[in-house]
């Protein structure tokens, strides 16, 4: 991997003796010290840059930061700055300093001869095949400006597309995770107090209160073991996500056949699939060449799949429509939409519009999710937590009756 940019400080003497100093990114101390020399300057100190106490750490680069700094570099040169003063001002003025040493880092290759393509494609952690396609292709047809635009659009489409899956995932989980926490914690701490309290009674309990001490008991004794199990599985799920591919298409697939968040991915899956293909298409690159790009950003394997098969028909000269209704994944609409673009040679524009329309059914169907759920889980956490509490009084109002 290419090392990072490091700021430096110097100082030194132009041409008429004059003392200067200054800073300046790049990757070693001699590289400083070279491009010193070429802009007429003895260099006499060349050092790193100290840290400041109070300096902000480093922190992850997040897909959004692309998407981020692929809208402010379209900007910059629409605007007519040039490419390597656009990295300049971006990376200089960028907070995450990881962002910043990347963009500068970039900035250098380009200095030192690169393409963008090229310079971008040495940091495939965060530049993409396809970001790197697209840009090798603006680059080509001297359309740089107009690529950068739609990389950037791109982007910012993905990234509230994904946030929206995120959102129907996560949210019925995390209330699960809670409801879960809660009850754990009411059966370990809270029912053995009631426990202690309801033994000077001397009388018979209700069913239901026995029921819950026995498994606030159970609880006391294995809590620790099913902690273990549980982290034991977490950690084992995460790994064989990681490592195994037979399992992530298992689970890729299942995933497709959950009521409701199916459905949903279904629908995320073509808008992915749709929106990738019309960016590239309209940047010109070839369908063959465009396909293996847009397999690995459909967010899911099953589709992913579907799609280089579609690329091995596609190269072999059947028409694009055809090898995606053998692939029995896309609806008869999407279909007919692109055989609507193959024959007109508007793929693009169609397949924009399969996009922009799969992804309002993506945000329909993640409110609709939302409002079924809510009352639902609210109800659980009702039954669940209220069922605990009635149980530890019910003996109370037991004898409240008696006496």
């Amino acid at each position: 991997m290419a090392q990072e940019a490091t700021m430096f400080v110097w100082e030194g003497t132009d041409r008429n003796g004059a003392r200067n100093k200054g800073e300046l990114s790049s990757r070693s101390e001699s590289t400083v010290r070279a491009e010193l020399r070429r802009q007429g300057i003895k260099p006499i100190k060349v050092k790193k840059k100290p840290k400041s106490l109070f300096s902000p750490a480093k922190k992850k680069i997040l897909t959004k930061d692309i998407a981020v700094f692929s809208r402010q570099l379209a900007t910059m040169m629409s605007a007519g700055v040039p490419l390597v003063q656009a990295f300049e001002i971006v990376g200089r003025g960028h907070e995450n300093l990881s962002m910043q040493d990347l963009i500068l880092g970039i900035k250098a290759d380009v200095e030192g001869g690169s393409t963008l393509a090229e310079a971008l494609a040495k940091h495939p952690l965060y530049f993409d095949e396809l970001f790197c396609s697209l840009v090798h292709a603006g680059e080509q047809a001297g359309v740089l400006e107009t690529l950068l635009h739609k990389i950037a659009e791109y982007k910012e489409k993905t990234e509230s597309l994904k946030a929206k899956i995120k959102k129907a995932l996560t949210y019925p989980i995390a209330v699960m995770v809670v409801a879960c926490v809660v009850t754990a914690i009411l059966l370990i701490f809270v029912v053995p107090t009631f426990e202690e309290l309801f033994e000077g009674f001397g009388a018979d309990l209700p069913a239901f209160t026995k029921m819950v001490i026995d498994l606030s008991r159970f609880m006391q004794d294995t809590w620790y073991g099913i902690l273990g199990v549980l982290v034991a599985v977490f950690f084992g799920f995460r790994e064989a996500m990681r490592r195994s591919k037979g399992f992530n298409h298992f689970l890729h697939k299942a995933m497709l056949k959950i009521p409701a968040i199916g459905a949903i991915i279904h629908k995320a899956a073509i808008s992915r699939f749709a929106r990738t293909l019309s960016t590239m298409s309209a940047a010109g690159v070839p369908l063959v060449e465009a396909l293996s790009s847009v397999s690995g950003a459909t967010g899911n394997i099953v589709y992913g799949e579907a799609v280089l098969k579609m690329r091995e028909d596609v190269a072999t000269g059947q028409q694009l429509q055809q090898s995606m209704r053998q692939a029995s994944l896309f609806p008869n609409m999407v279909v007919q939409m692109v055989a609507i673009g193959e024959e007109s040679g508007s793929m693009d524009s169609m397949l924009e519009k399969v996009a922009d329309f799969y992804e309002e059914e993506v945000d329909n169907a993640v409110d609709n999710m939302s409002s079924l759920l809510e009352p639902m889980i609210m109800g659980f956490l009702g039954v669940v937590v209220g069922g605990l509490v009635v149980a530890m009084y019910l003996p109370i109002f037991k004898l409240g009756a008696v006496v």
